[in-house]
């Protein structure tokens, strides 16, 4: 066969999808991509910043890419802004109500 038999317009190819999993970061990783202190990370998730799962003691939290996108905002608020801890974790809890309401308006809203 040459390759002129398929070029058609209704020529078919095989193409091989491969479907990407969501990455998962240790807490030792995550703090490496954020910039930050391990310790500090840990300090963090201790206070619940990134949502109870990963407040649990004796466990250690694993974070995912949109935790990972949320490390980083959180630290260019509080490194580059001038923004306290206090005040981002405020913020932050209000982004996620903000969040779950319009999840919930969306849904009370149907198709």
């Amino acid at each position: 066969m040459s390759d002129s038999d398929f070029a058609g317009p209704r020529s078919l190819a095989r193409v091989r999808v491969i479907s990407s999993s969501p990455s998962v970061y240790s807490l030792e990783s995550a703090a490496q991509i954020a910039g930050v202190h391990p310790e500090m990370l840990r300090h963090y998730c201790r206070l619940g910043i990134f949502g109870e799962a990963r407040a649990q003691p004796g466990t250690e939290p694993t974070f995912d890419d949109d935790a990972l996108y949320e490390l980083r905002r959180f630290e260019h608020y509080r490194r580059h802004l001038g923004v306290s801890r206090k005040a981002v974790r405020l913020i932050f809890g209000l982004l996620r109500e903000v969040e779950r309401l319009q999840a919930e308006v969306r849904f009370l809203r149907g198709p």
